[in-house]
Formats: structure tokens, C-alpha cells, sequence
């Protein structure tokens, strides 16, 4: 039986009037804008982009790179100090950047002006640890319209974007991220999200888990207060439901990174673009000809290489799973051991949310100026740590790009330290993430709102309803049309005419 299924076989969601309502009256929300709404989107994508040059050159200026954040004393306009970002004066290019990020984000603003009086979050108290871009920030903004208190820090140490961390700061979001976090760092600033006087979260909004293994670690205690755990990736997924197996989770998850939403859009549509800007950005590298492996083929996967064949690479995959590996054959694609053409490829990119993928020993035999870098969400998947031995040289090349060089003269390009590709060294389709933090908002409103005794202490899948209901927020933007079931098609296929249109078992 599924985790949203009550003992009847009914579905526990509950949708609230404010949804329905939202779902009625949806197209409202996503008309085009007026010829004014043109005039000052394209002027504010003008000023910013004339404005980049020296908003860019004042945040990564080494001088300013020579004082740590943690070092400086910073206040926003109110007075207020309780943040820690590179430079809070970069807080009015932050903006901008964030007003763009919403044109493309239709469901959450949707769901922010109608959901907003009702204030579904009222009381919510959300730590999060997330990716801190302009996408996140719109999400963030959106948590506190609804009514929450949220303190923020940042999953990854170079996916930060110092701009849009300091015009959150700027707005009085406690926010503690900058792009280049030591790993001291990066354990510091979750802390100063968690331990601070006077405020305890009770909902946490995870990417990859480190925030809850701190919590569990340093202040267990503080469970007894949280109402449940919302996490989106493969490898935070993957530690609760170990924190599950040996029955230590002491709060319900909700499962972000397994509903439909989030596999078929965000991993795969979003690598699928993804992947050739963080290439081309830190190698300037032509593709066509050039011999890559992907080893995994999940959505990730699959988003790599269809992305990477179509401007005519020759792609190879390793896979351990059966079935990914016949499709991946059936796609057209030549299933290897990474032993078997490590010394040929020009490129390897790892997806697997695995450990040890690329071993020293891979390394070693890579061909002179391979580049290597990392599509999945851990750093765990590159052997990064075997390259730091006195034999070996790096060599900074530019941001986020190092040379490797072995005594012999033979060199790899590293991207980002083996961290992850897109976030760290470019940007992805914010239309694509607006489903996934759509997905986030609602697991948090459900978690948050559910009575007690609905969830136990365990892992839950998202229902299909849900799923159906953030991508059928996301339709208008194209001007798509569903077509709807008869009364007597409806009842041909034992199918509510308002869904769900699928069950639970079935695989797009």
C-alpha cells in the first residue's frame, strides 16, 4: 500500500479549499503580460545585464575574496545582523535577479497571491538547507508570504549565488552562505541556522541531508518540536530511509526527489540543458567528435547524454542496474565498463549518487586533458581526495576549473572540485525548478497542517493527485489545453473525471 494511503485504501492528502479554489481559477494567474509588464521585465533584464560587468567584477574581486564573511561586520538596512553573506552591498543586483527569476516561476507566485491570506504556514518555523540561487529565494519568499519564519544556509559550497544571499539578507532573511565555503564553513552556517536563542525550527526542508545529520547529531533534542522532514535529493532520500531501516527517524519525511514532478522534470529536463552550459562555460570545449562516458542512467543520466549526443558526442554508459542498462541500449546508446574505454574518452561525468565511481586508479589512466566533473548531488562519486598527494600538482585554470598534472607532464581537467556541475559552474532553466519548489511548498503546507497520527514516523511518497496538480499549474505557460474524460469515458476506466489519471504502480 502506498505511504498516502490510509487503511481503506483512501488517499490521506486532503486538498484545501484555497487549492481547489487556486485550481479553478489557474489561467488567471498565468495571462500574458500587459504591453507595461513587457516594457519593465525587458527593461529590468536590460538594466541587469548592462549592470552584470561591475555587479560580477565586485563580487569576485580578490581583494574582497581575501576577508572571510565570517570575519566582517555587515547590517542590512534595518539594522539587522543576523546573516553572514560575501558583501551585503551586492543586495539591489541580488534583486533583479530575482524579479526575473519570477517570471519563470508562474505556479509559486500563483500559489503565493492565493494562498497567502488563508496563511497555511502560520507558526511554521523552517530551517532549510537548499541550493541558495534566485530560484530558491522566490521559494523562500513564497514560504514567508504563506506565513512562515524561515532560516536558510547552503547545501553546496559553490552553488551560492553572493548576490542573491545578500538581497535576501537585505529583506531579513537569516541567511548564512557564500560561494567558496571551507567545509568548516559550510558546518558553521548550518549551525548559526539551528542554534540561535530564542527561535527552534519545527519543519526542515533538506537537499542531500546534511542539515538533518546535524541536527541528529549536535541538538536531537530538537525533534521532539519538528513535524516532519521535506528532502528532493537522491542521496538525502537515501539517508533517511537508512535512518528509517535502523528505526532511528523520530519524524515523517516527505520523499520530494522520487514524486514525478522532480525525476521527470527537474533531473532529467534540467541536466538535459544543464549539463552542456556547465561544460561549455569552465572548458570553452567543442562537443561534436569528442568521446564521452556517463556512468549511471537514471533521469540524470539520460537528461546528460540525450543533451550531449545531440551535439554529436559519442557517448558511452556504465550502468549496474539491469533495466537502466537496456535502456540505455535501446537508446541507441553502447553499454561499457568505465575499465573498458577510460583511457579513449575525452570526457566523464558521473550521475549515480553513488561513492568511489571514479577511483584513483581511473584517474590515473585518463588520457592527457580529460575532463572529469560530477552531475550527481554528492562529492562522494570522484575520488577528489586520492588527487591531493604531493606528486600531483593542481593548478587553478580559472573559477571552478582545475588542472591536475601528474609527474609526467599528463593533466585532467577537474570541474568544481568533483561537486556539482550545473550549480556550481553555471545556472539551470528556473522554469524547470519552479515544479519542483512548487512540490516543495505543498509537501511542507501538508506536512505542516496534518493532524496527528496521519503521518508515523517513516518516509512517505508523494501522492499522484499532488503530482498531477503542480504540473497542471505549470500547462497555461504554453497555452496548453487538457482535454477532459466524459462522464462515460470516466466511468469506462474507473477514473475520477479530476484524477488521478494514473495509479500509483504506473511509470511515465
Amino acid at each position: 500500500m502506498e505511504k498516502w494511503e490510509n487503511s481503506t485504501g483512501a488517499s490521506a492528502f486532503h486538498m484545501p479549499d484555497w487549492m481547489i479554489q487556486f485550481a479553478d481559477q489557474k489561467q488567471e494567474f498565468n495571462k500574458r503580460p500587459t504591453k507595461i509588464g513587457r516594457r519593465s521585465l525587458s527593461r529590468s533584464i536590460s538594466q541587469s545585464s548592462t549592470d552584470s560587468y561591475s555587479s560580477a567584477a565586485s563580487y569576485t574581486d580578490s581583494s574582497d575574496d581575501e576577508t572571510s564573511p565570517r570575519d566582517k561586520q555587515q547590517k542590512n538596512s534595518k539594522g539587522s545582523s543576523d546573516f553572514c553573506v560575501k558583501n551585503i552591498k551586492q543586495a539591489e543586483f541580488g534583486r533583479r535577479e530575482i524579479e526575473i527569476a519570477e517570471q519563470e516561476m508562474p505556479a509559486l507566485m500563483a500559489l503565493r497571491k492565493r494562498a497567502q491570506g488563508e496563511k497555511p504556514l502560520a507558526g511554521a518555523k523552517i530551517v532549510g538547507c537548499t541550493h541558495i540561487t534566485a530560484q530558491t529565494a522566490v521559494l523562500m519568499e513564497t514560504l514567508c508570504a504563506l506565513g512562515a519564519q524561515c532560516r536558510w544556509a547552503a547545501c553546496n559550497i559553490y552553488s551560492t549565488l553572493n548576490e542573491v544571499a545578500a538581497a535576501l539578507a537585505e529583506s531579513g532573511f537569516p541567511v548564512f552562505a557564500w560561494k567558496g565555503e571551507s567545509e568548516d564553513d559550510f558546518w558553521w552556517c548550518i549551525d548559526r541556522c539551528v542554534n540561535v536563542e530564542g527561535w527552534q525550527p519545527n519543519m526542515i526542508l533538506d537537499d542531500g541531508g546534511d542539515l538533518t545529520h546535524w541536527i541528529y547529531k549536535k541538538y536531537p533534542n530538537m525533534f521532539k518540536k519538528i513535524k516532519g522532514i521535506v528532502e528532493e535529493s537522491v542521496t538525502g532520500v537515501h539517508r533517511l530511509y537508512q535512518l528509517s531501516k535502523a528505526g532511528k527517524l523520530c519524524v515523517p519525511a516527505m520523499n520530494v526527489n522520487d514524486s514525478v514532478t522532480k525525476q521527470k522534470f527537474d533531473n532529467l529536463y534540467c541536466c538535459r540543458e544543464s549539463i552542456l552550459d556547465g561544460l561549455k562555460r569552465t572548458t570553452d570545449m567543442m562537443f561534436g567528435g569528442k568521446q564521452v562516458v556517463a556512468c549511471g542512467y537514471g533521469e540524470v543520466g539520460k537528461g546528460c547524454c540525450a543533451a550531449l549526443r545531440a551535439m554529436g558526442s559519442i557517448v558511452y554508459v556504465t550502468e549496474i542496474d539491469p533495466i537502466c542498462a537496456l535502456q540505455a541500449c535501446m537508446d541507441g546508446f553502447r553499454l561499457v565498463k568505465l575499465n573498458e574505454v577510460i583511457r579513449q574518452v575525452d570526457i566523464v561525468i558521473t550521475c549515480t549518487g553513488n561513492k568511489n565511481v571514479v577511483t584513483r586508479e581511473h584517474l590515473d589512466r585518463m588520457k592527457n586533458s580529460c575532463i572529469v566533473c560530477n552531475m550527481g548531488h554528492s562529492n562522494t562519486e570522484i575520488d577528489v581526495a586520492s588527487l591531493r598527494t604531493p606528486e600531483l600538482t593542481w593548478e587553478r585554470v580559472r573559477s571552478q576549473v582545475d588542472h591536475v598534472i601528474w609527474p609526467d607532464g599528463k593533466r585532467i581537467v577537474l570541474l568544481a572540485e568533483g561537486r556539482l556541475l550545473n550549480l556550481s559552474c553555471s545556472t539551470v532553466p528556473t522554469f524547470v525548478l519552479s515544479i519542483t519548489a512548487t512540490t516543495q511548498a505543498l509537501a511542507l503546507i501538508e506536512l505542516y497542517n496534518a493532524p496527528e497520527g496521519r503521518y508515523k514516523q517513516d518516509v512517505y511518497l508523494l501522492p499522484k493527485k499532488m503530482d498531477e496538480y503542480v504540473a497542471s499549474l505549470h500547462l497555461p505557460t504554453f497555452d496548453a489545453h487538457l482535454t477532459e474524460l466524459t462522464d462515460e469515458q470516466a466511468k469506462y476506466l474507473g477514473l475520477n473525471k479530476n484524477g488521478p489519471f494514473k495509479p500509483n504502480y504506473y511509470r511515465y
